[in-house]
């Protein structure tokens, strides 16, 4: 993302290794210059636009979350300059909210916990009925129902089925998107009555001053004396998955092990199946992140061990390629949708 071309920051022409190891608090990093400030002034031209005098404030932390009691909203630092949202890329194999749709659907979300933290909105009878209790606690994992039509969609995940704060954020987001069309979008679904609930809340609270005015910044950049590399190691160690080799059943159903008689095509013993998915990877990964909706950088730590795996077993792919390819995803995709409705340690917002 582009950078306040005042502002000079000498690490950005550092090596990898060397910005590194530079503590978060020392990146003098601003949200002012950057495209993330035109994001924020369009989601505060939303909010306008629907007659809410309600204004949040916006700081840069180590993740996107709003705090409880807070009305405000903490954006991921990594999207403040352009290096760091490639050390980012390299680092986790995506970047969330680099995209601008997708930065603007993040902060749509967040502006709606800001918006029930600064007026309370939990606290009532109607929203209690209608998303549920806020004090219920956030599970560790939670299964959504792809079929439900009581809750919106909105980001990925079925993220409204988690909880009642995310249902109303979510509920919150698509109400406020411009042309989100929900009227129509969402005529024959349960969860029409909560758009409309919304609706008739924020028309309600419109002129009203919040009862919560707090300024605070919690976890802000200035804070957080970790360096990248710490950053990175345990954000990697939070997102990573283990997998024990009872997965060798389904790759030796995959690949040929020594000794077997299949051969490839022209009779030789077949690429080594390690090869294969390390020449397939990068495709695979992306391709099932779109389908499951889960982190690149946890399927790449299933791949890595799936690879290692193969070259223990010294596997050999002998199969036609695009055979073997499609049933590959397909049996990467059902082991990533069990981790990802039953296993997923689940990451407050």
């Amino acid at each position: 993302m582009p950078v306040n071309a005042r502002v000079c920051h000498g690490w950005a022409k550092l090596s990898v290794e060397r910005l590194l190891d530079h503590k978060i608090c020392d990146l003098d990093l601003t949200i002012a210059g950057t495209r993330l400030e035109d994001m924020i002034e369009r989601v505060r031209s939303d909010l306008a636009r629907k007659g809410l005098r309600f204004r949040p404030h916006f700081w840069l932390s180590d993740e996107w979350f709003c705090p409880k009691g807070v009305p405000g909203v903490a954006i991921p630092f990594y999207l403040a300059h352009p290096r760091l949202v490639q050390l980012e890329r390299s680092k986790m194999l995506e970047v969330e909210g680099a995209g601008r749709a997708e930065c603007l659907k993040l902060l749509r979300h967040e502006v709606g916990h800001a918006i029930q933290n600064a007026y309370g909105l939990h606290r009532r009878r109607r929203w209690r009925k209608l998303f549920g209790s806020s004090t219920k606690p956030y599970p560790n994992a939670y299964r959504p129902d792809p079929r439900t039509r009581a809750f919106v969609q909105h980001i990925d995940d079925w993220y409204a089925q988690c909880h009642p704060d995310e249902d109303f954020a979510e509920t919150f987001a698509v109400w406020l998107t411009p042309r989100s069309s929900w009227r129509t979008r969402y005529a024959n679904w349960a969860a029409i009555k909560k758009l409309e609930y919304v609706d008739e809340l924020m028309a309600e609270i419109a002129d009203q001053p919040p009862t919560v005015a707090s300024r605070a910044k919690p976890d802000s950049v200035r804070q957080i004396r970790r360096t990248l590399r710490e950053y990175y190691r345990e954000k990697q160690e939070r997102q990573g998955v283990g997998f024990s080799d009872l997965y060798d059943q389904d790759l030796l159903r995959l690949f040929a092990a020594p000794g077997e008689l299949d051969r490839g095509a022209n009779g030789s013993p077949g690429e080594l199946a390690s090869a294969f998915l390390r020449r397939n990877r990068k495709d695979m990964r992306t391709m099932i992140s779109r389908w499951t909706g889960e982190y690149q950088y946890t399927l790449d730590e299933v791949l890595r061990e799936m690879i290692g795996r193969c070259r223990e077993l010294k596997l050999r792919a002998v199969r036609p390629e695009r055979e073997l390819l499609l049933d590959f995803c397909i049996m990467l995709s059902v082991h990533t949708a069990h981790h990802v409705f039953l296993r997923r340690e689940w990451r407050t917002v």
